[in-house]
């Protein structure tokens, strides 16, 4: 039987954690102001590196803020490179915004 990822938005902690079998198997820390979220950090413990578990938490993530309306700052190096390479989730970064984290400008 695979092992089933489950994401949590911890909002107290400011964080969003993906576990498998109860295990924290990588985490997206952020800082939310009114409708703007910024991403801080994404981690992934090396003994879950290599299972796409990142990717996964970053699709969440996004997903996420697209469906709470909110604009995406990913000052996380990580969420920014796999917005670059994930370019249908560039809209959710504010225009003005996409040459401090290196996006182009348009999709």
């Amino acid at each position: 039987m695979a092992e089933e990822l489950v994401i949590s938005d911890l909002k107290d902690e400011s964080r969003y954690e993906a576990t498998l079998d109860g295990t924290v198997a990588g985490v997206v820390e952020y800082q939310l102001d009114g409708d703007v979220i910024m991403f801080t950090h994404t981690g992934v413990p090396s003994e879950f590196e290599g299972r796409g578990i990142a990717s996964q938490l970053a699709r969440h993530v996004l997903d996420d803020a697209r469906g709470r309306g909110l604009e995406v700052l990913p000052r996380c190096p990580y969420l920014a490179g796999w917005i670059a390479r994930h370019l249908d989730y560039l809209d959710l970064v504010p225009p003005a915004s996409r040459v401090r984290y290196k996006l182009p400008a348009e999709a």
